[in-house]
């Protein structure tokens, strides 16, 4: 986008109104959209690394903006830039004293310097306010949920957040998000190799992601997955099994012969030995790595739902979905009130998307989708020059 439409611009240059800078910086990466202040076209475009304001450092978060805002902006433009609004993880316009808000703050200033962008003081806020102005006709309250890499809702009032649930890291929080998918995942793996659990493909499915030696995968060496699993063989789930009515429950723990020496509809072994070398190869390939990298593995999780109709599998997506209904549900919304979603897990093709509809609906609450907070950060620049969203 920003190659063609930035050259676009220079052509143009006469003619062009004054122009905003939107950023959104996330946990995966920074976006920046610039834009005309009169009516918000999109004009150009640049994206770069990771733009937490709690996580990453001052001067790679500072990095990461220069580039994503370079690539946008072309210079010969620079000069007309009237405006800049920013949303960023870690960060919120409660107080000017707070820790993500002022990192965000400085790195935003340095890196706008660096270009020679002088627009007055950017509008620092979260990447939930700039998602929550994305949506059509730039809403001033409601609901937000983000559930991506990380999960976390928030109260909307006048374009603020005014109360926030969850977002708490991969420590303490972040439940129903990709990281928890991903962790759970291991945890059905390691469950399953160590008697607790029952047979599952992840099992498989996470060793391969992660590097364990194939003979000490089920079925060995071969590999030798079954990419469905039959209801007379699982009795139970590593973390939940099947109920009745569709859904899934918290699982007894598995005992006899399947659980321990097979672990599939064509009994495919897995010798205690086998599952030693799985356990000793599986977690230090899992604390090799910051932990939040664990939600590279939800995507296995959805695959081996959809494709195996894996119990295990499904039964994660669904307390993910439980989890995300309660962190909604603890904003003490009232029937009716708009919920705007943004995140990787809610999209159009969501995993989630349609079991957390189906829970929001019960609330009398309904889902709207947007793709990101590009579009309501250059809403917010907009409305600090004074121009109509």
């Amino acid at each position: 986008m920003d190659n063609e439409l930035n050259q676009e611009l220079i052509q143009e240059r006469q003619a062009a109104s004054s122009l905003v800078i939107g950023i959104d910086a996330g946990g995966t990466r920074t976006r920046a959209v610039l834009a005309t202040a009169d009516d918000g076209r999109p004009v150009g475009e640049g994206a770069a690394g990771p733009g937490n304001a709690l996580t990453v450092p001052l001067p790679q978060l500072t990095e990461h903006l220069a580039e994503a805002i370079g690539r946008a902006v072309p210079e010969p433009v620079r000069d007309r830039v009237v405006a800049v609004a920013g949303g960023f993880a870690g960060a919120t316009d409660a107080a000017a004293d707070e820790p993500g808000r002022r990192n965000a703050l400085a790195a935003l200033t340095t890196a706008l310097h660096r270009l020679g962008i002088d627009a007055g003081p950017p509008v620092i806020g979260s990447d939930i306010e700039a998602a929550f102005a994305s949506a059509p006709g730039t809403p001033a309250d409601g609901l937000a949920l983000v559930a991506g890499t990380g999960a976390v809702a928030m109260r909307i009032t006048d374009r603020r957040g005014t109360v926030t649930v969850d977002g708490d890291g991969w420590l303490l929080g972040d439940d129903g998000s990709g990281f928890w998918i991903g962790r759970a995942a291991v945890r059905a793996a390691l469950r399953m190799a160590d008697g607790r659990g029952a047979p599952t493909v992840l099992a498989e499915a996470v060793g391969r992601e992660l590097g364990v030696p194939g003979d000490a995968l089920p079925g060995g060496a071969s590999g030798g997955a079954v990419r469905r699993l039959s209801p007379d063989v699982v009795s139970g789930t590593a973390e939940g099994g099947a109920s009745r009515d569709g859904r899934h429950e918290k699982a007894q723990p598995v005992t006899g012969p399947t659980a321990v020496d097979g672990w599939s509809a064509g009994h495919i072994p897995w010798p205690r030995p086998h599952r030693e070398a799985y356990r000793r190869h599986l977690l230090p390939a899992v604390m090799a790595e910051a932990p939040v990298r664990l939600a590279r593995l939800a995507p296995l999780v959805v695959a081996a739902a959809r494709d195996a109709e894996d119990p295990v599998a499904l039964a994660i997506l669904d307390e993910a979905a439980d989890q995300l209904t309660e962190t909604v549900r603890a904003l003490e919304p009232s029937p009716g009130e708009r919920v705007v979603a943004t995140g990787g897990l809610l999209g159009p093709d969501g995993p989630l998307t349609d079991r957390l509809e189906a829970r929001l609906h019960a609330l009398g609450l309904t889902l709207d989708w947007v793709p990101d907070g590009c579009r309501g950060a250059v809403a917010l620049a907009r409305l600090a020059h004074g121009g109509r969203t």
